[in-house]
């Protein structure tokens, strides 16, 4: 039986940024006309993988463009958090998480944005760190874009998101460039699904038409091909287990 992988939070400060797995609903999602963007379940499974971590505090900043620590003006809407503060200069807003993260053998933490969760101004920068050695803590930038506009952050927000991430995991790979016709059986089922698709959007156009019932197609959703094949190990959920103390 091989070992089971694991994850360890440990708390470096009294207070620190509270955290969660990753949900799958988006407020943009929800506010799309019937809400749509649920049907599109690689954008819907990709909110669910991983842990977030939420801001202590709501608070709005602001950048003036220049390079120095006291560049950026945070107002806080209550108490100050010790936990956001300008660290880096250059108009990089950051994040103290609270913790020091520990994984199994081999394993790092890919350190993001929250997945899908745009904001206007501010953009996450990205890290990859070898968790199960460090005895390192590690902190979650966001590069502003532009200067003198507000940036708002709300208390419970995601503001980070941490995903387990094998070391040398793409290494593994062979990559490879090929003409799709090489593999005649999946080209044949790339043209019957091209086919489909086109027809399908071509019938929306038809007030009375079955696709105007349906609404939109519903293969992947249910991990079928256009053969009718379904697939075994097809997802529509990620079960991602809550940290215990």
């Amino acid at each position: 039986m091989k070992d089971k992988l694991e994850i360890t939070a440990y708390e470096v400060v009294e207070e620190p940024m509270p955290i969660q797995t990753a949900h799958r609903r988006r407020q943009w999602m929800d506010d799309t006309q019937d809400r749509f963007a649920y049907r599109c379940l690689p954008l819907s499974m990709a909110n669910q993988v991983g842990w977030d971590i939420l801001c202590p505090a709501s608070f709005t900043a602001r950048w003036n463009g220049k390079d120095g620590l006291d560049a950026i003006r945070i107002s806080f809407d209550g108490p100050a958090s010790p936990l956001v503060g300008s660290h880096f200069g250059h108009g990089v807003l950051t994040f103290s998480l609270g913790y020091l993260f520990r994984t199994s053998k081999s394993h790092n933490i890919w350190v993001k944005g929250p997945t899908n969760c745009p904001k206007d101004g501010i953009a996450a920068l990205e890290g990859l760190i070898e968790t199960d050695w460090t005895p390192f803590t590690f902190t979650m930038n966001w590069q502003f874009t532009r200067k003198r506009h507000k940036v708002r952050f709300e208390k419970g927000e995601p503001v980070c998101t941490i995903v387990p991430y094998p070391r040398h995991y793409v290494a593994k790979f062979q990559a490879r460039l090929k003409v799709i016709n090489e593999d005649r059986k999946l080209y044949d089922q790339y043209v019957k699904w091209r086919e489909d698709r086109l027809k399908f959007n071509e019938d929306l156009k038809k007030p009375e038409s079955e696709a105007v019932k349906a609404g939109w197609q519903r293969s992947y959703m249910k991990g079928e091909d256009q053969m009718g094949n379904t697939f075994a190990g097809h997802q529509t959920k990620v079960r991602t287990p809550d940290f215990e103390r």
